[in-house]
């Protein structure tokens, strides 16, 4: 045995088995601190989905529109997890469609999303991988912009007239098949329920097809500036005073009369037309001598507003023994024939000469709102007038008077012979025979527009 140890074989068989063992744990120690410091040789694969990634088209915008091409895909990335955060953070790569090939041909293609930027270490998977595009050719053409609102939202009572937008036309851009299928283009004017004034806003242009459909097109200007005027009917009627209670003993009423004596009632027109007079009670039962009112007037139920709430009352009076007046009682509520005998009896007592009494007779009723119409207006052109309302002042007897209705009224303005651009033009009136009229003006503006050419 100690002849074996003792040869020089053994030593090298000992050195070698020192040598070896000194290798590996010389090599395990390495690969421990590569470890321990994140140098591992082989790096740690992993995959990772980017969402919503915009998409880039190259096209010619000039003369080309693309349609079908989504806002954005997904974009799964695969390689070492160090690389993966880096572009999930900084998202420096681009995916896109290449349509910039000049000798593109028209019409629907299958496209395939493509992605540049990306680090070459890593490996992209695009979710779709394709998109269905159409390529069509790029059109302008003119169209005029029609105004609408929802009536709905009027307030009872009032009315608006044809809402006017500004400027009348726009130039809509798209694909051409796009452009065929427009068959409206409307500007829908915001308004607030309970509307009751005239209404000058901005609204958004669409350009829809027959059946209302929104289309993908590019308009300018994208929003006009519309007008719509809000209005409410109106009614000039008499102010009528009804006596009540019973007057006091020794006094006796000769006569009542109210200022102002008419009162102008606005509300639809239905509600109007049932109107021919407001009452306004008077009690008579308190009076002592003459006596000057201020009485609030009852507005009607189905009135919106009157143009005033107080009327003045003058009564007049006269003292009368009690057997007297006891032979002619005071009815509580005289009718109209009684108190025309009490005005015959006041004119006997107090006579008045005949060039007075027939300038009292003349009397005036003045009617707001009254619409003026145009007519003769050409199929080429549209007409419109500064203001198409106007109040007429009627003068006459005061039983005429209290017949004649706003229907009675009839303002018209010829525009048959005028060219374009604005004019005066003189009023022409109708009016009940028997009646004299004044009016505020005598013309009114009208302008002339040629009509916009059908699209």
């Amino acid at each position: 045995m100690d002849k074996f140890t003792n040869s020089a074989w053994f030593m090298r068989i000992v050195a070698f088995a020192l040598a070896a063992l000194l290798f590996i744990s010389i090599n395990f120690e390495m690969e421990s601190d590569k470890k321990s410091l994140g140098l591992s040789t082989a790096p740690e694969i992993s995959t990772e989905t980017i969402e919503n990634v915009p998409v880039e088209v190259y096209y010619d915008r000039e003369n080309l529109v693309v349609s079908g091409v989504p806002e954005t895909v997904d974009v799964t990335l695969k390689g070492a997890k160090s690389l993966l955060i880096n572009a999930k953070n900084q998202r420096d790569f681009k995916v896109y469609v290449d349509l910039s090939d000049p000798a593109i041909s028209m019409g629907d293609r299958t496209v395939t999303f493509k992605i540049s930027e990306l680090n070459e270490k890593l490996v992209a998977t695009i979710d779709p991988e394709y998109a269905e595009v159409n390529v069509q050719e790029r059109v302008t053409k003119e169209f005029s912009v029609e105004a609408e609102y929802n009536s709905s939202l009027l307030e009872e009572g009032y009315t608006a007239g044809q809402p006017t937008v500004s400027p009348k036309t726009v130039k809509i851009t798209g694909a051409k098949d796009a452009i065929e299928q427009i068959s409206y283009v409307k500007a829908n004017l915001e308004i607030s329920k309970g509307l009751n004034e005239t209404v000058n806003s901005k609204a958004t242009v669409k350009a829809l097809d027959r059946d209302l459909n929104k289309l993908d097109v590019t308009i300018e200007p994208s929003s006009v500036a519309v007008s719509l005027k809000v209005s409410i009917p109106s009614k000039t009627v008499s102010i009528e005073p009804k006596q009540t209670g019973k007057a006091k003993d020794g006094i006796r009423i000769t006569s009542i009369s109210v200022d102002p004596k008419e009162v102008t009632l606005f509300g639809s027109e239905t509600s109007l037309e049932k109107i021919d007079e407001i009452n306004l009670p008077v009690n008579i039962s308190k009076i002592d001598g003459d006596t000057e009112l201020e009485l609030d007037l009852n507005k009607p139920e189905s009135v919106q507003k009157m143009s005033l709430g107080k009327a003045k009352v003058k009564i007049r009076t006269e003292k009368v023994d009690v057997d007297e007046e006891n032979a002619e009682p005071v009815v509580e509520e005289e009718e109209p024939e009684t108190e025309q005998k009490q005005e015959e009896q006041v004119v006997e007592e107090k006579p008045v000469p005949e060039e007075e009494d027939e300038a009292a007779a003349i009397e005036s009723k003045t009617f707001n709102n009254i619409q003026i119409v145009p007519v003769g207006i050409r199929d080429d052109q549209d007409a419109e007038l500064e203001s198409d309302v106007t109040s007429i002042t009627l003068l006459g007897e005061a039983d005429d008077l209290k017949k004649i209705t706003k229907d009675d009224i009839n303002l018209t303005v010829d525009v048959s012979n005028l060219d374009e651009g604005t004019h005066d033009v003189d009023l022409a009136v109708t009016v009940p025979e028997g009646v004299e009229w004044e009016l505020d003006s005598k013309t009114v503006s009208v302008t002339i527009t040629q009509k916009d050419e059908e699209t």
